[in-house]
C-alpha cells in the first residue's frame, strides 16, 4: 500500500501538470481574440505553443487548472489583460540593435532636425520610441542625442518619450540596469559616460541619462495620439511584425499625421510599408520621411 501511494500521487501531478500544458481551439482563440482586439497583436496558430510557454507558470500561481478557467477570468476581468499582454509580449533587445539606423540617426536625422529647427527659429524637439520595450532603444538615441549637442544640448529642449504596452517591461527600463550582453555594441567612450558597473555582470545608465527619457504605457491601438506637438522622428521598430496589414496601415497613417514635416520614421529591418499606399517616402531599409 504505502509502496503504490507516492506512484499515485506522481500520477496526478503529472496529469496536472500535463492538462495544464494543454490548449484547446476554442480556448486559443478566445485568447487570440482578446489579444487583438485590445492589443492589435495578431496571433498566428504557429503561436500557440509560445502562449502556452509564456502562461502556463501564471495559471499555477492563480490556482487554475485549466485555461478555460483562465479564459473565463479574462473576460470577468477586463484589468487582468494588462497581465496578459505582460506575458505575451516578446522583449528581447540590446543596446545598438540594427547598428545602421543609428549611423544615419547621427550622421543625417539629427543634423536635419538641427537644421529644421534653426530655421524656424525655435530649439523644441520632440522624438518619440513607439515600443520601447525594456530600454534598451530608448537610451541608446538619447546617448547619441546628447554626444552630438555636446555642450550645446543644455541650450535645446529635446523631449524623448518611450513607449511600451507592457508594464513590467517598463520597469525594468526606468530602474536603467543591464547585463553585459545587451551593452556589448556600446561603443566604449559611450559606455564610459553613460554606463556605470553597479555588480557582477551589471551596468546601470547614469541618472544623467536616465532623466532626459520620459517613460509611459501606452498602447499603439488608441485611435488617438494624444500629443501636443508634432514628432521629428519616431522610432516604432520590431512591433508591426505582430500586427495583420489592415492594423499596420492603420498605424502608420497616424504616426505619419503626428510627424512635422521633413519627419523621419525608423521601423525592424524584417518590417515595410507598402511604397503604392503608404504616404511615407522611403529612404533607405526600414527608414522612411515625411514630404516636406
Amino acid at each position: 500500500m504505502s509502496s503504490e501511494q507516492p506512484n499515485n500521487i506522481n500520477d496526478i501531478i503529472k496529469k496536472e501538470m500535463s492538462a495544464l500544458m494543454e490548449i484547446t481551439d476554442k480556448e486559443f482563440n478566445t485568447i487570440r481574440s482578446l489579444v487583438y482586439s485590445n492589443f492589435g497583436i495578431n496571433l498566428t496558430e504557429q503561436k500557440k505553443s509560445l502562449v502556452v510557454g509564456r502562461l502556463q507558470k501564471l495559471l499555477k500561481q492563480m490556482n487554475f487548472t485549466s485555461f478555460q478557467q483562465y479564459c473565463d477570468y479574462l473576460q470577468k476581468t477586463p484589468s487582468a489583460l494588462s497581465e496578459l499582454v505582460n506575458r505575451i509580449s516578446t522583449n528581447h533587445t540590446f543596446f545598438f540593435r540594427e547598428k545602421e539606423h543609428f549611423d544615419f540617426f547621427i550622421e543625417s536625422v539629427l543634423p536635419d532636425i538641427k537644421a529644421n529647427h534653426i530655421k524656424k527659429g525655435d530649439k523644441d524637439i520632440r522624438l518619440w520610441c513607439a515600443a520601447a520595450a525594456t530600454g534598451e532603444e530608448p537610451y541608446t538615441i538619447m546617448m547619441l542625442i546628447m554626444q552630438a549637442f555636446n555642450m550645446d544640448y543644455k541650450s535645446w529642449d529635446v523631449g524623448l518619450l518611450a513607449t511600451d504596452i507592457s508594464e513590467k517591461a517598463l520597469n525594468t527600463a526606468v530602474k536603467g540596469i543591464y547585463p553585459t550582453e545587451r551593452i556589448s555594441l556600446v561603443p566604449q567612450a559611450l559606455k564610459n559616460k553613460y554606463l556605470r558597473s553597479c555588480g557582477e555582470d551589471l551596468w546601470e545608465v547614469t541618472p544623467e541619462l536616465k532623466k532626459e527619457i520620459v517613460y509611459r504605457r501606452f498602447n499603439l491601438m488608441n485611435k488617438q495620439l494624444p500629443f501636443k506637438k508634432k514628432m521629428d522622428t519616431i522610432f516604432c521598430r520590431n512591433v508591426m511584425i505582430y500586427f495583420d496589414k489592415q492594423t499596420r496601415e492603420a498605424l502608420v497613417d497616424r504616426l505619419y499625421d503626428i510627424t512635422v514635416p521633413g519627419g523621419y520614421l525608423f521601423i525592424g529591418h524584417s518590417e515595410t510599408l507598402g511604397r503604392e499606399t503608404s504616404r511615407w517616402k522611403y529612404v533607405m531599409p526600414a527608414v522612411y520621411r515625411k514630404e516636406i
